[in-house]
């Protein structure tokens, strides 16, 4: 008995550390995609550029297969869309402590977090001034 529940338990354990990791990847993949679409689009009003990488964040959570209710990002500090200027953008996601096929997921288990940074492109159009990076 003591070895069947044994095989239980290490099972759970390798399949949540195997959720941990793709967790890893799933935020990975959603900062960058919400930093490419926040450098490159196509509005200058960061509003509009935050909601569309947050969209794009959240189609790469989703399409990982993961609930992008778990996960969370934090808005640019300045709001500031300016010519050569590095964006961060970091997805934070909540992988749960035990996940058990056909019972659910329960518990705050583990938070992953992932960066990923982009240069505003310095020939963009409609962004005043100068092209002048270091």
């Amino acid at each position: 008995m003591f070895g069947v529940l044994l095989f239980v338990f290490g099972t759970l354990l390798v399949a949540n550390a195997w959720g941990v990791i793709d967790a890893k990847l799933a935020a990975s993949s959603a900062a960058r995609e919400a930093a490419r679409t926040y450098a490159e689009a196509a509005t200058v009003d960061s509003g509009d550029a935050w909601a569309a990488a947050r969209e794009a964040a959240k189609d790469a959570i989703e399409g990982h297969g993961r609930d992008w209710t778990r996960a969370s990002m934090d808005p640019p500090a300045d709001g500031r869309i300016d010519r050569c200027r590095r964006f961060t953008v970091e997805v934070r996601y909540d992988v749960p402590l035990v996940a058990v096929p056909l019972l659910g997921q329960h518990g705050r288990g583990i938070e992953v977090t992932a960066r990923h940074s982009e240069i505003i492109d310095p020939y963009r159009s409609g962004l005043p001034g100068r092209a002048v990076c270091k």
